[in-house]
């Protein structure tokens, strides 16, 4: 990890930035979360790091700066920039059709509007692979409202490798999804989907690797991300965070021990671009320094820096309210457009949050969250690991900390 350098040399006020630290003292003190990590950086210098908390209530053991976590969906946008260095070699493009390398959608249907039943459907198209990337496939997930997707939690159609799920590795289980239907026609709506689960699968048709194998390939090994993968080692699981779920007793009930976790090596069966990656500050933060200095870091080149501008742009007829859900995991999504692999801020205001249009960012299941900002130049992290991501409201009040401490 860099050397921390001091905020007042990058426009923050120290004491401003030290009003976090309280901020997730608190959170621990309420038994909110068990513990948390957050990284801020401004022109690529670490101006605050802190820990607090544990990884570990069962065993006692702090969360630290080291500490490995379940990213789940902070796993998308690796996913998405390594479709987008597929893109760059020309192996496919953003209108090409799924089936084209995944043939078992070549007869797709979706639901049929007002649909009750899973059986109400019609004939669709193959998504594109660009529907895929922006959640406007049809596709959706299990914790999601609806038909399609209480038929997702009955057939238990996720791309985990937990038990009761649908088994097999990431080609089964995408056969088994090309099964059922999509919630609605193909572009017309969005919503937060296992598309990119499915992108996953076309990165292993198209390179014959399998996922994991490309991810080290492409992007772990040439960023220096030593301690990211599907899997934690067993010589790492002492630094591994165990996870927790809330209850509405408001008390925090252990859903994934690390020492006996499916996230442990030689578990694994299906490498989920979905949300199957865990990680560290250091190593999140290098691939996010690599995403603001534009598809480069310390001399290694993944994509152009024109492709990463594309990727930070809005890809939808609007912002994501006007084609579907009104609040996702907690954050309005007024003023809330969708790149490749992210979120992009259009207008902070509707978005009731702090921030600058542009901002960059996405978060995972267990209340992780990062974000850019192209205008300020700031990058921050956010590590805990509490199930679902939508009980506090803790990444807009973490992004009005940020802002409000910086002063130039």
């Amino acid at each position: 990890m860099q050397t921390i350098r001091d905020p007042a040399l990058f426009g923050f006020a120290p004491e401003r930035l030290n009003r976090i630290d309280t901020w997730m003292q608190r959170y621990i003190d309420d038994g909110k979360f068990a513990g948390s990590s957050v990284l801020v950086a401004r022109h690529g210098e670490i101006v605050h790091l802190a820990t607090c908390g544990q990884r570990s209530i069962e065993r006692g053991q702090s969360f630290d700066i080291d500490t490995i976590v379940r990213i789940y969906s902070m796993t998308k946008p690796i996913t998405s920039v390594v479709a987008m260095m597929l893109v760059e070699k020309g192996e496919f493009n953003l209108d090409a059709p799924v089936d084209r390398f995944l043939p078992e959608f070549r007869n797709c249907s979706a639901l049929i509007d007002g649909a009750t039943d899973i059986d109400q459907y019609e004939p669709a198209p193959s998504p594109t692979i660009h529907q895929l990337l922006t959640h406007t496939s049809g596709m959706t997930y299990d914790f999601n409202e609806g038909v399609l997707a209480n038929a997702y939690a009955a057939q238990a159609m996720n791309f985990s490798s937990r038990t009761g799920a649908v088994q097999g590795n990431l080609a089964d289980k995408t056969v088994a999804l090309a099964a059922m239907p999509l919630a609605f026609q193909p572009g017309s709506r969005w919503e937060y989907s296992v598309g990119i689960d499915v992108i996953g699968r076309v990165i292993e048709v198209v390179t014959g690797k399998s996922l994991a194998q490309v991810f080290q390939e492409e992007v772990f090994d040439p960023l220096g991300m030593v301690d990211t993968g599907f899997a934690v080692p067993t010589q790492l699981i002492n630094r591994f965070a165990s996870c927790y779920s809330y209850t509405p007793a408001n008390t925090l009930q252990l859903t994934d021990d690390a020492e006996t976790s499916e996230f442990l090596a030689g578990q694994i069966t299906t490498w989920s671009g979905g949300g199957g990656l865990v990680s560290t500050l250091a190593d999140y933060f290098r691939f996010t320094e690599m995403l603001r200095c534009g598809g480069a870091l310390d001399g290694v080149r993944l994509l152009s820096p024109r492709t990463l501008d594309f990727m930070r742009r809005n890809h939808l007829k609007g912002d994501i309210a006007s084609m579907g859900p009104k609040s996702f995991a907690e954050m309005p999504m007024e003023g809330m457009g969708f790149g490749l692999g992210g979120s992009v801020v259009l207008d902070p205001a509707r978005q009731r949050t702090p921030g600058s249009v542009g901002d960059f960012s996405w978060g995972g299941m267990a209340s992780t969250l990062f974000w850019c900002d192209p205008v300020e130049q700031i990058t921050t992290i956010f590590f805990t690991q509490l199930i679902p991501s939508n009980i506090y409201p803790n990444r807009a009040e973490l992004k009005a900390l940020v802002h409000a401490a910086l002063i130039d």
